[in-house]
């Protein structure tokens, strides 16, 4: 028998209350959710859970008693929400739950409760969105180490995904004060494996080996403290990331290793969402040794996990990886495909460093080719230049410079070698870039669009409808002209 089996004894005792037994069932949770036991800590939350992002059973408790059980009802549906809409579930019982802390004035435990909503916004990539109620939680930590540790490495988190590595690395150097003794071996083996990712990732961008040697020592640090606290699924994780690291250095045989270790981890644990982040790593491990037919059937049952999970950038980071692997294995029409729903997926979470990558990785692998149109290709660059103007990642500067080059090749290529080429067709493609560029310009309106490509506003209507369909979503809608309510005279 255990100790949480030893605390839920004194659910026996008939003296106490409804709102001390769902305290009790409440505090032994959130031990086993800390502890990566969640199949223990549903069973913990006995008849209060009704089933992942549903309302718990809180109908006749007190406000803190209520509160507790909504706060561990939506960490575990988030933990547990591999299905769409989880997350989504899992926000509103987060979000009530610190309703209720602020309500009783028990700021550290609502922002507690804002720190794991902001990591079900990052898991669905809205970033921008987990910031915002990072920094709300900020406001409400006076001083309490163990949470002020546990909302910076939440920062950390989002920013990593970000690939604002450079503030990451800023941000865990200026806050290691915090990890010492007190801070628990969870907390302290995130703080060591988001320095590792961010101290690897610049290492990468900016050539310094010394930086992928101090990410070793740092993931190292991460297994012991993962270990301590018994987190085997953070382990497996370590693993993962360790894996990638030795996968950019080259290292393809001792990256493989680690992924077999992770592989077996998770596997005996039955996790199978982070399982597919490991066949996507092995997946990138395979692409790089030209091995793309293995790639393509690990990558498969990956994707099939995310495809029913809410976790948005890590679907659309493996569809891009489904794009390089197709457009290697000569499936290039579905490739262009796969990537542009990979854009489409992250930005509409709010993942635009994701969404920016998918764009440059299609002009990497289809840009310098005649599949796709100079046009295309134009238009696939700026939307990557855009989604990635935050981006503090030199990897992602150095692909946009080498992409900007690929673009104006292509720009620069006599248009009479393309296939299929017509003069009517260059000529309408050049005009409708125009067009296209005068209606931005003009905020949609086809009045101040005609003024500025020197045309009549009835000429360019006609152009619209006929010739140029495709750029009618780029004008204000158009309205009716209202009739007057003034009457003529009568004759």
């Amino acid at each position: 028998m255990n100790l949480a089996d030893d605390r839920l004894r004194e659910l026996d005792s008939p003296s106490l209350t409804a709102d001390e037994r769902a305290m009790l069932r409440a505090e032994v949770a959130a031990d086993l959710i800390h502890k990566g036991q969640h199949e223990g800590a549903r069973e913990a939350l006995g008849e209060l859970w009704r089933g992942m992002g549903q309302r718990p059973n809180v109908e006749g408790l007190g406000d803190r008693a209520a509160a507790e059980v909504l706060l561990q009802a939506g960490v575990l549906s988030g933990w547990l929400g591999k299905v769409k809409g989880a997350q989504d579930a899992a926000k509103d019982l987060l979000s009530e739950s610190a309703a209720l802390f602020e309500k009783l004035g028990d700021a550290k435990r609502a922002a507690g409760a804002c720190a794991d909503l902001a990591i079900c916004y990052w898991r669905e990539g809205a970033y921008r969105e987990a910031r915002v109620v990072l920094e709300g939680a900020a406001a409400l930590i006076e001083e309490n180490a163990e949470l002020k540790a546990k909302t910076v490495l939440c920062f950390a988190v989002v920013e990593s995904s970000a690939g604002r590595y450079g503030d990451v690395l800023r941000l865990l150097t200026e806050s290691t004060p915090l990890f010492a003794e007190g801070v628990s071996h969870r907390l302290r083996g995130i703080f060591h494996n988001e320095l590792a990712i961010a101290l690897r990732r610049l290492g990468t961008a900016e050539r310094r080996p010394e930086y992928h040697d101090r990410a070793i020592i740092e993931y190292t640090a991460a297994t012991y403290h993962f270990e301590q606290a018994g987190r085997e699924q953070y382990a497996a994780s370590i693993e993962n990331n360790l894996a990638f690291l030795l996968y950019k250095l080259g290292r393809y045989r001792d990256a493989h290793e680690h992924l077999d270790r992770a592989q077996a981890i998770l596997t005996r644990l039955k996790d199978t969402a982070t399982l597919a982040q490991v066949d996507e790593t092995r997946a990138r491990v395979l692409v790089a040794e030209r091995r793309y037919r293995d790639a393509d059937r690990t990558l498969a049952g990956a994707l099939k996990t995310l495809e029913r999970g809410d976790e948005s950038a890590r679907l659309a980071d493996a569809l891009a990886v489904q794009g390089v692997i197709w457009a290697r294995l000569w499936v290039y029409d579905a490739s262009v495909n796969v990537l542009r729903r990979a854009a489409e997926v992250a930005e509409t979470v709010g993942a635009l460093t994701s969404a920016g990558q998918a764009m440059l990785t299609l002009i990497e692998e289809h840009g310098a080719s005649r599949r796709l149109p100079p046009s295309e290709v134009y238009d696939a660059y700026l939307k990557a230049d855009r989604l990635l103007k935050d981006t503090q990642d030199a990897e992602d500067v150095t692909r946009l410079r080498a992409c900007a080059r690929v673009v104006m090749r292509r720009l620069s290529d006599t248009t009479i070698h393309e296939k299929n080429f017509s003069l009517y067709g260059a000529v309408h493609e050049f005009e409708g870039k125009l067009i296209g560029q005068a209606l931005e310009e003009a905020g949609g309106s086809v009045t101040k669009a005609a003024r500025i490509l020197g045309l009549k506003h009835q000429t360019l209507v006609a152009m619209l409808k006929t010739r140029h369909k495709g750029l009618r979503g780029k004008r204000t809608p158009m309205t009716k002209r209202l009739k007057s309510i003034m009457k003529k005279p009568e004759s």
